[in-house]
């Protein structure tokens, strides 16, 4: 299988860790399209995908916030945010069920097992992880603690990988806060805490 990556430098170095099935052959995007059995895009900024002319094959693009109603239909999401790349699972999501297995293969050529969710914004981990950061802010706005105590007693009190203000820098502030203005719009214990809105940005 030949698959073309549009990656960053970092995310190429997470993937050239994977065990990649024998028969299968990465090339990185370089700026122009060749043929190939199927595409990635981890570089996707919610709009428009370097492989968006590609009709007839199948693409995957680190789409979170985006659902697969505004993409084309040979196009699938994953949850590719730093520090969800590095897991062996990944979340996808698709609306195409005849490419559903497609996704899959190509998936786990490069060496990630897929867990298929709901096509909803954020999906399940997002979702989860940006509400924990968000909270975290509303503690910092409270003044209940800093950031570093939060990070270790939240690390210490539920052996998680990282603090929430470690995740918000991992991930990166303007997804969380874009993840969950998104979220707010249908549902009220999403809303975005001002200091985070006010750190990323937005």
């Amino acid at each position: 299988m030949n698959i073309i990556i549009n990656a960053s430098e970092s995310q190429k170095a997470i993937l050239q860790e994977k065990i990649i099935q024998q028969s299968t052959n990465i090339q990185w995007y370089n700026h122009t399209i060749d043929e190939a059995d199927a595409y990635i895009d981890l570089l996707f900024d919610g709009r428009k995908s370097v492989f968006q002319t590609i009709i007839n094959k199948p693409v995957i693009v680190d789409a979170v916030i985006v659902t697969c109603e505004n993409l084309p239909n040979n196009f699938c999401r994953i949850n590719a945010w730093n520090s969800f790349l590095e897991k062996e699972k990944l979340e996808i999501c698709t609306l195409n069920k005849d490419l559903q297995s497609s996704f899959e293969a190509i998936l786990n050529a490069i060496g990630y097992k897929c867990l298929f969710v709901s096509d909803i914004a954020g999906m399940v981990s997002a979702r989860a992880v940006a509400m924990i950061i968000n909270e975290a802010y509303f503690g910092i706005e409270d003044e209940i603690s800093t950031k570093e105590q939060i990070d270790i007693a939240m690390k210490l009190g539920t052996n998680y990988p990282f603090g929430p203000f470690e995740w918000a820098e991992k991930i990166g502030k303007k997804n969380i806060a874009a993840l969950l203005v998104e979220l707010y719009k249908t549902d009220e214990r999403y809303k975005p805490s001002e200091l985070l809105l006010k750190e990323a940005n937005l």
